[in-house]
């Protein structure tokens, strides 16, 4: 593992890149570098920057290691450039009828890579906070590395089972890129604005200002639709996970959103179901989003799942 690290003052985050084998993954690391560490993994086609940094700071405050990175093929790790055989539809298709999909990675070489990123920066073992896909992500290394997951703290996630309820019909096809054209700021902004507007939290809509400067960030920062695309058939081809979700014994809070578009909220259920010793937490009014208003309450569930893994090794 190689590490070229930016330094910056004690108390700034610190982003740097970290080699895990051929790939390499952009990093920031805040907090006390003594602290425990909490290991934060971002959804599909999402940057690490969609981490709210007043969640963040919520495990700062409390003397946490706190590490987010950007998954492979998203932000300013690396972007691969294998092509996707099949079409979208069908894939989707075959991907319910539980048939196997061709894709260049699935979400168990992603979770190898959190297991990569961590070895770089000398954890043997660690938190883990996954939302969405990251927590698709987050149940595979729990179950695949125990030893290396010491609490687990899922958001808005599934265990990606076919018989699980699809998102709204609305999504499906924004999901799938269909007909998608242009790539200028201007046009892939105003296309984000209205997909965000579908899967917010009704309950707590973010301000518009804020939602664009957001997104128009991110674009600048990095577009790289490919890898969306990419991490989207991982996602296909990784089938159900329920077999590995059944395995894990770590303490784990499931969080959820009732109104959830995108992953209905059936999908924490089924997890409650499947772990009998989680913490399910289902939140009125939220939807496929990390509403500032709700972050002070994931945190606090979240400190609460830790204290459980730290009462296990005293």
């Amino acid at each position: 593992m190689s590490q070229t690290q930016a330094r910056t003052k004690n108390d700034e985050p610190e982003t740097f890149h970290v080699g895990v084998g051929d790939l390499t993954f952009c990093v920031e690391t805040r907090g006390d570098p003594e602290g425990e560490p909490v290991v934060f993994i971002m959804g599909l086609g999402a940057q690490m920057t969609l981490w709210p940094d007043a969640l963040l700071e919520h495990y700062v405050r409390e003397g946490y290691r706190v590490i987010r990175f950007d998954n492979r093929d998203i932000g300013l790790s690396s972007h691969l450039r294998a092509r996707l055989r099949g079409h979208p539809v069908a894939t989707m298709a075959r991907a319910r009828m539980g048939l196997n999909i061709p894709a260049p990675y699935t979400l168990r070489d992603m979770a190898a890579d959190v297991c990569g990123v961590m070895d770089a920066l000398g954890l043997a073992s660690s938190h883990l906070v996954g939302v969405s896909m990251g927590g698709m992500i987050t149940q595979l290394v729990a179950a695949t590395w125990p030893e290396r997951v010491r609490s687990a703290t899922l958001i808005m996630t599934s265990t990606n089972s076919p018989r699980l309820p699809m998102p709204k019909a609305s999504l499906m096809v924004r999901l799938a890129g269909i007909g998608t054209r242009g790539s200028d700021e201007a046009t892939v902004v105003e296309r984000s604005m209205e997909f965000w507007k579908l899967i917010q939290s009704p309950g707590f809509p973010a301000r518009e200002d804020e939602l664009r400067e957001r997104i128009t960030y991110n674009y600048r920062r990095s577009h790289h639709p490919a890898g969306i695309l990419r991490q989207t058939r991982a996602i296909l081809a990784t089938g159900s996970l329920s077999s590995a979700t059944r395995r894990i014994r770590q303490p784990v809070a499931v969080i959820h959103g009732n109104a959830d578009p995108l992953v209905r909220p059936a999908a924490a259920a089924q997890l409650g179901y499947l772990l009998p010793h989680a913490r399910v937490e289902l939140m009125d009014g939220m939807g496929h989003d990390l509403p500032e208003p709700l972050l002070a309450r994931f945190a606090e569930i979240s400190f609460e799942t830790i204290n459980q893994a730290r009462e296990r090794t005293n």
